[in-house]
């Protein structure tokens, strides 16, 4: 077994941890495949269905005219803004707000908002560049802005705190939680409203993913995405809009975060470096500042979206540095790979496992790791670690514990 994680302090008995000042999560809100609020996802997690399901009208653009791909359905209010973007992004922060408040949270003083995101809103991007018109109107352009649905929702809720967006690829709804809780033990912020929106499941957005190696278009989701298994190929699409409320008030909290880290590997726009050093060292500082042993962890919350390359870093990370972990999930074949929403969205995947006491691992359909979860499986107490790992080696970890933890 690995040696024990310290901190790096000059007096580490003394330093205090994540596990001393956590973060709870207080409130959720969820806009993906499975529909428009968390109960869909829920109800898809305990029947183990798969969101992603066959899009047909892509002629020109994917071989054969589909693609595999969770999408968000145009259901959303218009008076929360013209596009799907704007409008699940809304739906998902008010659900996760009235959720936290039902739940007992009273929001503090200065309550900011945090938005993980990497493309923005493609849908209105994309018109704008094929529109052939000479000018559009004012209100169109500024609602291509994303800063636009911020000041909205700021608005919305009277707050007033700092806002701003995170991106780090896929990892960003990760970089999200990490720099919530800087602001919280900081004192920036008393509360953080942290959303996490990507729907760009366009088919030239898709086409791309496909063109670079790590995108399985033609394939259902077992077929294609088989996380830690044998055969394969890579992820299949995701759309998702999530939102958190994140306090230092644990009132009916559903999970608490002890802390995270990022790290970078500086090596290529789309591979991992081979060593894997930046990923270790990920992994050592996040358990460090939350105050977590690896012995301790229970389970791993994967990135894991069925590539090769990644899945055999995250398998590495879990035989090196976890050998007591009782198992190793991903939950991309259910929800599709989400991109800037996409370790958010699996992080809701954790407090369905804390909440229900089952974790919403996928069904096994192929020969893979031994500690690899075969369908929804009763959870063992402690932590869980979710990694993230965003395409150009962006690596992030984030270590989440019970609610009375």
């Amino acid at each position: 077994m690995s040696d024990p994680v310290q901190p790096s302090s000059s007096d580490s008995s003394t330093r205090k941890t994540g596990r001393d000042t956590p973060m709870s999560i207080a409130g959720v809100g969820a806009v993906t495949g499975y529909g428009w609020g968390t109960k869909h996802m829920w109800d898809g997690f305990l029947l183990g269905e798969s969101a992603v399901k066959r899009q047909e009208g892509l002629e020109g653009f994917v071989e054969g005219g589909y693609a595999y791909i969770s999408t968000i359905t145009a259901e959303g209010d218009r008076q929360d803004g013209p596009s799907r973007f704007m409008q699940a992004l809304r739906f998902a922060a008010r659900e996760a707000i009235t959720d936290a408040l039902d739940r007992g949270w009273k929001p503090g003083p200065v309550v900011g908002v945090i938005h993980s995101l990497v493309l923005g809103d493609v849908e209105m991007w994309s018109e704008f560049h094929r529109s052939t018109a000479k000018r559009i109107r004012a209100r169109q352009w500024v609602n291509m802005m994303p800063s636009t649905v911020i000041s909205m929702l700021m608005k919305e809720n009277d707050f007033h705190g700092p806002a701003m967006s995170v991106s780090a690829m896929c990892a960003s709804g990760n970089a999200g939680v990490i720099t919530a809780k800087s602001w919280l033990d900081s004192g920036v912020a008393s509360d953080v409203i942290l959303l996490a929106t990507d729907l760009s499941g366009l088919a030239e957005n898709l086409r791309g993913f496909s063109d670079v190696g790590v995108a399985v278009l033609d394939s259902p989701p077992f077929d294609a995405c088989r996380p830690f298994q044998e055969g394969s190929r890579g992820f299949v699409g995701g759309e998702a809009a999530v939102a958190m409320v994140l306090s230092n008030n644990d009132r009916g909290a559903y999970a608490s975060v002890f802390g995270g880290a990022m790290t970078m590997d500086g090596f290529n726009a789309v591979a991992m470096a081979p060593d894997l050093d930046e990923v270790f060292r990920c992994f050592r500082e996040a358990l460090a500042v939350s105050g977590v042993d690896p012995s301790e962890v229970a389970y791993m919350n994967a990135h894991g979206p069925g590539t090769a390359q990644c899945d055999a870093a995250e398998a590495r990370v879990l035989d090196e540095l976890f050998p007591q972990a009782h198992g190793i999930f991903s939950v991309k074949p259910l929800v599709g790979h989400c991109q800037a929403a996409a370790s958010a969205i699996e992080i809701l995947a954790t407090i369905y496992a804390f909440q229900t006491g089952y974790v919403p691992s996928p069904p096994q359909v192929a020969p893979g790791h031994p500690r690899l979860l075969n369908g929804r499986t009763p959870r063992l107490p402690g932590p869980m670690v979710k990694s993230s790992i965003g395409m150009g080696g962006f690596n992030s970890v984030v270590v989440i514990g019970e609610p009375d933890a």
